[in-house]
Order: structure tokens, then sequence, then C-alpha cells
């Protein structure tokens, strides 16, 4: 679905251990707003990481039909080459209301388990994106 490489700009402490991460990608000019677990993540101002938006764990890309198979435990899955993986649903998509038609900007609103994530830039890097979808989001850090 997307993919890009981001670096962590600032951060809101919102509990004990959420924080909210503001970033923006390398390639595609993205910015992202995204909650995550400091204490099972733990990240430090200025790092670089990789985040993977992808509807299927599974490195052949048949799509997940939503339930957990336990045969399927033994098989490569993509999660295998990143540090924290969510779960979530896709649940509003908003448009820049005075944009000209060429240079839409989207932003896609996705929830991990009350986690939330808004991902904003160019439409055209959005367009797998689906209101009521499920999409696993996947981090690693760079190195710079």
């Amino acid at each position: 679905m997307f993919w890009d490489n981001f670096f962590y700009q600032r951060w809101w402490p919102c509990f004990i251990f959420l924080s909210r991460l503001h970033c923006e990608s390398e390639s595609y000019k993205m910015d992202l707003i995204l909650d995550i677990n400091i204490q099972l993540y733990p990240v430090e101002l200025g790092d670089k990481f990789r985040l993977v938006l992808a509807s299927t764990l599974r490195e052949d890309g048949y799509p997940d039909d939503g339930e957990w198979d336990p045969r399927l435990d033994s098989m490569p899955s993509r999660a295998d080459s990143f540090e924290y993986v969510m779960y979530g649903k896709i649940y509003r998509i908003e448009g820049d209301e005075g944009a000209a038609e060429s240079n839409t900007r989207l932003a896609a609103y996705v929830s991990f388990g009350g986690l939330l994530m808004r991902l904003q830039g160019d439409a055209n890097n959005l367009h797998n994106f689906e209101v009521d979808n499920h999409i696993y989001l996947l981090m690693k850090k760079l190195a710079f």
C-alpha cells in the first residue's frame, strides 16, 4: 500500500506510555502523526525509521481474511523484518477543500485499537486507501 522513510521531528506526551509523534517522510513529503506505545517501542527525537502500511503480512501478498490462523505462524511474514507492528482500520479519508484538482492532498485516518494515525500528502500516494479497510503498520528504525 505505502512505504517511506520518516524523520521523527517532535512529539507530544499523551499518557504515561503513549506519545504522539510528528514526522515527515523522506521521499514523498508526507506528513505523519502517529500514536505509539513508547514503553514497547522507545524513540528519540531525530530518529529515522521506515514505515510500511500493508493490507497483509503474508510475503506472497495473499490477503488476510481478518482471522488468526495458527498454520500461518510457521510461514515467513513481513513482520519478521520490523520492530513494531500494529493492526488497525481506516476510519476516515479527507481531502483539501480549496486545493486545485491536479494537486490534491488527502489525509487518511487509522485507528489501531485507539492509537491513532494521520497520514497526509499527495493523493497519488494514498490511492489504495479506502474507509473500513484493515491495514498493518510496520516500523523499523534506520541508521543515518
